[in-house]
């Protein structure tokens, strides 16, 4: 098809949502090692799992074998208000970096939480409430699944307990406020209203926080109050399970006008996005049925996949969450505090950990100052103003379409454009009054933590 007539922006109806969320691990040879208990050092058990998760959600966390799982016909309701999102072609982008590569990102800020976050954050409200619990406890980097959780369990009259990094409590005040505004009770973690957050703060003083503190104290909570249980917006299997429909709306509307992506590119931080968006190009290039170049892409100054050991580790800082496989940096890790809050995390999902190591993807890391670079000019011919963690992918989309005009090739380009900046504006401030720095953890400071991970056979 003549490129003219593919629209800047391409649509799929309401009918071609998605029914079933596809579940890649059912396509791996090698799947993920199981999480297992830290005190036994045994795989997690259903009974185990669901006295943190939901019971339905810890049956997804263990289903490695099921491609394809319904999709309830409350979610589809709920999806339908901001679903199917965009593709779009970035005429303009192409235009200004004079590239012949064809570059298309897929759009997941046109919901009121800004973000993608809201397409596994309703599913787990949701089973939440079908169990008849009252609320629900989690943890929140830069905000966006904090305030995509807030605004399910406002829908679903279910009470909400979100525990955000501190630094980001502190630099995103009105994402905090949107949390509120939905009903959200919101605390800057570590905090010390939990005993794992007095713990942590004794042994970190005056520490910024990260997200595996705030996880430690969203688990303390959730467990120790009745009809209450934890929720997490990325790492684990079930939520890119959930965010599957993010590949699979790309993959129905890249179809719809005979586009196939040479490569495929997405921020990662604990892997919820590109997971999603990756999953069913993915499962084709395990079943031998395509090819697609994978590049995850992770910030310089928490390069878990780049600079971490893989390993089982505990998935937060306190230590009372199960143990994963994983792609770490330590969880005893304490990134500085860049703005890219939702990419701040020591681990990988192991799903991605476990396709990187096998030498299905690649991964790269970038510093904040060139994200924000390619951000800006992003925002300048696109108009759209992206978050920071999505500016990520988005350096790497400008450096390989760059790499184009240089050879001549004519690559298609698929990235994910996770959600919008517009709580970021401090961030933003930093970068344009010349103040944003750069750090990168010394190959020390990553030795000292992963010396603490826990011993497994």
């Amino acid at each position: 098809m003549n490129n003219k007539e593919i629209p800047y922006k391409i649509y799929l109806d309401e009918n071609e949502l998605p029914k079933q969320w596809y579940n890649v691990r059912a396509d791996m040879k090698n799947k993920p090692a199981p999480l297992i208990n830290p005190a036994t050092h045994q795989p997690c058990t259903i009974d185990e799992l669901s006295h943190v998760f939901c019971t339905e959600l810890a049956k997804q966390e263990l289903d490695d074998t099921t491609p394809y799982i319904d999709i309830p016909q409350e979610i589809l309701d709920f999806y339908k208000m901001y679903r199917p999102s965009p593709l779009v072609r970035a005429y303009c982008l192409e235009k200004a970096l004079g590239t012949p590569a064809k570059i298309y990102y897929k759009f997941e800020g046109n919901n009121t939480s800004g973000s993608h976050k809201l397409n596994s954050a309703i599913a787990q409200a949701y089973y939440a409430k079908k169990q008849g619990l009252k609320g629900v406890t989690t943890e929140t980097g830069a905000g966006q699944w904090g305030t995509a959780l807030s605004m399910a369990c406002a829908y679903l009259g279910l009470d909400c307990q979100v525990y955000m990094v501190k630094v980001s409590y502190e630099q995103k005040p009105f994402r905090r406020e949107v949390m509120r505004t939905y009903g959200a009770n919101v605390t800057p973690s570590p905090s010390m209203t939990t005993n794992v957050g007095r713990k942590i703060n004794a042994e970190f003083p005056g520490t910024n926080g990260s997200l595996g503190c705030a996880i430690s104290e969203a688990v303390e909570a959730a467990t120790s109050q009745e009809g209450y249980r934890y929720v997490l917006g990325s790492v684990l299997s079930q939520v890119l399970l959930h965010q599957s429909v993010i590949g699979l709306e790309s993959k129905a509307a890249m179809d719809k006008y005979g586009i196939k992506p040479d490569m495929i590119i997405g921020c990662a931080g604990g892997g919820s996005n590109l997971g999603g968006l990756i999953s069913p190009f993915m499962g084709e290039k395990l079943r031998g049925e395509a090819d697609y170049e994978f590049i995850a892409v992770e910030p310089a100054s928490c390069p878990s996949l780049t600079r971490g050991t893989f390993g089982y580790d505990f998935c937060d800082t306190g230590a009372v969450c199960p143990l994963a496989k994983m792609y770490t940096l330590g969880s005893t890790f304490m990134p500085s505090p860049n703005h890219a809050g939702g990419l701040r995390y020591h681990g990988m999902s192991s799903v991605l950990s476990q396709l990187y190591h096998d030498g299905f993807m690649t991964a790269r890391s970038v510093e904040q100052t060139s994200v924000f670079e390619a951000a800006e000019k992003f925002a300048r011919t696109e108009g759209i103003l992206p978050a920071p963690e999505s500016s990520h992918a988005i350096k790497v989309a400008i450096d390989e379409a760059l790499k184009c005009k240089e050879t001549g090739e004519e690559k298609t380009i698929l990235f994910g454009l996770t959600g919008t900046g517009y709580f970021d504006m401090y961030a933003y401030q930093k970068y344009n009054d010349g103040e944003m720095s750069d750090y990168i953890p010394t190959d020390e400071e990553i030795a000292k933590s992963v010396a603490k991970m826990p011993k497994v056979d």
